[in-house]
């Protein structure tokens, strides 16, 4: 059996994918932002080994919780769950930086690159990322008016650059992402009209380790199987600027 982590797990698809990753027998950590949550968290899942607290949406925040996973020790998985939606308007964080930058992109960059490596690593990725650009140029927002949507679906198409980068760069770890489509969570709304018994599946299958046919990397998937991502996505230029403009503005390198 694994032990996996999972960020954004208090609610939502983090937390669905933790309950059947727990009622496989694995070990569950889960992560929240704040006490109130994480107390919700341990009622929905009880079995849960530990709850992680820390606010993803500053880069001391995101080392937090790098810290606090790292010493509860090695895990086999982690899944880069937290987000938010594509209705935020343009808000920046204390450090400056748009709130759906910060928590969809940086912070699972940050979180990459300081957790202790993991033998699989699972990015949330969206369907919107389909028709995004990375717009790595601009990725503040200082040089476009701001439009939520399409902030959100750069930083899905960020996630799956980031995964395919470090599949790359990691030869010895399945990185992968998938969309796992548009469902009635809070972030996806009521009206939301995808499968959301099929939604946390894929994550699940992916860190699990179970099926010789999740043995993969560098591959983006949709409701367990194998799709087309963005193409830039898989351009190896643009994934490389994007682990540098990330580590020069959280101060924090990806381990070779």
């Amino acid at each position: 059996m694994s032990r996996i982590f999972i960020s954004g797990s208090s609610t939502g698809l983090g937390l669905m994918a933790g309950e059947l990753l727990a009622s496989q027998g694995h070990r569950i950590v889960l992560h929240a932002r704040n006490a109130a949550r994480a107390d919700d968290a341990r009622r929905n899942l009880s079995s849960a080994e530990a709850v992680v607290i820390g606010d993803l949406e500053t880069i001391a925040g995101a080392r937090n919780v790098a810290d606090q996973v790292n010493a509860l020790g090695h895990f086999d998985a982690v899944i880069h769950n937290a987000a938010v939606g594509y209705r935020e308007g343009h808000r920046l964080t204390s450090d400056g930086l748009p709130y759906v930058f910060a928590i969809n992109t940086l912070a699972a960059y940050i979180l990459t690159a300081l957790i202790e490596r993991p033998e699989r690593l699972v990015y949330l990725s969206s369907g919107m990322h389909h028709h995004a650009n990375a717009n790595l140029d601009d990725i503040l927002w200082k040089k476009r008016r701001w439009n939520g949507s399409t902030a959100y679906a750069e930083s899905k198409l960020h996630d799956a650059m980031l995964a395919f980068a470090v599949a790359r760069r990691w030869p010895d770890v399945f990185s992968n992402a998938l969309e796992p489509g548009w469902v009635p969570t809070k972030m996806g709304g009521p009206g939301a009209p995808d499968d959301m018994d099929q939604a946390h599946l894929t994550q699940v299958w992916l860190a699990a380790g179970e099926d010789p046919k999740a043995d993969v990397t560098g591959q983006y998937f949709y409701h367990l199987k194998r799709m087309e991502p963005n193409p830039e996505a898989q351009d190896y230029t643009l994934q490389d600027r994007l682990v540098a403009v990330c580590a020069e503005i959280s101060g924090i390198g990806l381990p070779a």
